[in-house]
């Protein structure tokens, strides 16, 4: 009975509550960003006022203290709100918890440096409710858009990656490498449960991950100078978008990281051969040892490449670099075993030696990938360092 007078007087106040009402959350994703939080959002109340807003900042545990900047903020701001994230990183994941934490109908997405024109979004804001569109993307590539100052070699990827996503994305779109853009809650719920979540280009992950035609909008912005700090983005964002690639051409059927770590293994393969081809056939060493010291630096080779491209987001360091190295050693002769044993067994049992070789190969790289998956690159392994404490 007491539950029940407690129910219905809550009901009580909250019917007396004044409706709150929010137009729209922007979702800003950090590493490192801390000297460019107040200027963001100074900028975003200057071009939203007269917009109910809030602003999600997603920090994958900056080192700088980042996600302490916008906590303190955020004592006096309650529209501004830090998602803190420990032992994971990645933009495009960063977006996706960020959009998927607010209940505003509809939410952009730019980053923290100032690169963004902050001043279009009320443009934008506007076109989306009044067009209906599912998505509003502000393009560097369109009349009245600008690369800024972008570097020949950032201008030549972004190409390369506008590019790439005409194999998965189903329509014409100037720029689907922008990381700034607004999207109807609707939208985002719709293809929320296909999104793959790999790397920095979200833009091309949600339009991908459409079952229908989206309907998208695009508008021209000046791509400015960053304000503070350094880019994030490097070479290995390439790897990434294959990644990205990959995984909605196959449908989910294959790991993405697995395409990654096979296509390591193959470079390793191809290293090992001709390294035993100059040991073996030049050097003139015992077979034996040419074999094993091939092994050995080749499976040093994928372990590094691995490291740096398949597991970025998890890349050791230190004393937890030297403990994978070895972990990544035993399970690799482990499959390297499993690999002979099975081929052997196969090609008893009657299939063509190639095929058996082959079979052999992928069964021994499927336990390669699980088990260093599991010892080498495990969350809890990885080396990290603590945000640095505000003065």
């Amino acid at each position: 009975m007491a539950s029940l007078e407690t129910h219905d007087t809550l009901n009580a106040v909250f019917a007396e509550m004044p409706e709150l009402a929010l137009d729209l959350a922007i979702v800003v994703p950090t590493y490192n960003e801390r000297d460019n939080i107040a200027p963001l959002l100074e900028s975003l109340d200057q071009a939203l006022r007269g917009t109910q807003f809030e602003v999600i900042f997603v920090d994958d545990d900056s080192p700088d203290g980042t996600a302490d900047a916008v906590r303190r903020i955020s004592l006096t701001r309650p529209t501004v709100r830090v998602l803190q994230r420990i032992h994971r990183r990645g933009l495009a994941s960063a977006c996706v918890e960020g959009m998927m934490a607010t209940a505003a109908p509809y939410i952009a997405v730019m980053d923290a440096d100032g690169q963004h024109d902050e001043a279009i979004l009320p443009a934008m804001l506007e076109k989306i409710r009044q067009t209906g569109a599912d998505l509003i993307v502000a393009s560097r590539n369109m009349p009245g858009g600008s690369m800024g100052e972008f570097s020949a070699e950032r201008a030549a990827m972004s190409g390369w990656g506008r590019k790439l996503s005409r194999i998965i994305c189903r329509i014409d779109i100037s720029d689907p490498m922008s990381g700034f853009f607004l999207l109807d809650r609707r939208f985002l719920e719709e293809v929320a449960p296909d999104i793959s979540a790999i790397g920095f280009k979200i833009l091309v992950d949600l339009i991908a991950s459409a079952r229908h035609p989206v309907r998208l909008i695009e508008v021209p912005y000046c791509f400015r100078k960053r304000r503070h700090g350094e880019s994030k983005l490097d070479t290995l964002v390439i790897a990434e978008y294959v990644q990205l690639v990959a995984d909605k051409m196959l449908g989910g059927l294959i790991p993405p990281r697995f395409i990654l770590f096979g296509a390591v293994g193959a470079a390793g393969a191809v290293l090992y051969l001709g390294l035993l081809y100059l040991l073996f056939q030049r050097a003139h060493l015992d077979f034996r040892l040419s074999s094993i010291a091939a092994t050995v630096a080749a499976m040093t080779s994928n372990f590094l490449l691995n490291n740096v491209v398949t597991y970025r987001d998890r890349r050791l360091h230190g004393a937890a670099f030297f403990t994978g190295l070895l972990t990544f050693y035993a399970a690799c002769l482990v499959g390297a075993v499993i690999a002979v044993r099975i081929s052997e067994l196969t090609q008893q049992a009657g299939l063509h030696w190639f095929l058996a070789g082959a079979v052999g190969v992928l069964i021994g790289s499927v336990w390669n990938f699980v088990m260093t998956q599991l010892l080498t690159w495990r969350l809890d392994r990885r080396a990290r360092s603590r945000p640095a404490k505000l003065a």
